[in-house]
């Protein structure tokens, strides 16, 4: 559980690096995104383990790392240059 749970924690840290290396103008400040990344990790590490029980370790990163893109994706903001404006104005 302990392995399940580290590792989970690194993968979440470095699919939130990746992501605010990648698209830092789309996201708000690293040490948000960096933390962000980690929570949703181990939150979604947690969920699996409860749903599965002690499955593969695989699987349940697995879930850590959907559940950590999830959360890291709710931090994007729109891009500048796609901003459209409404049939009405």
């Amino acid at each position: 559980m302990f392995l399940e749970a580290l590792g989970s924690a690194v993968l979440g840290l470095a699919l939130a690096w990746a992501a605010a290396h990648r698209l830092p103008h789309r996201l708000p400040s690293r040490a948000l995104v960096l933390s962000t990344g980690a929570a949703g990790a181990l939150f979604g590490a947690f969920v699996t383990h409860s749903a599965l029980g002690s499955a593969n370790l695989l699987v349940i990163l697995v879930g850590a790392l959907v559940v950590s893109a999830a959360s890291l994706s709710l931090l994007l903001r729109p891009a500048e240059g796609f901003r459209r404006r409404s049939a009405t104005a």
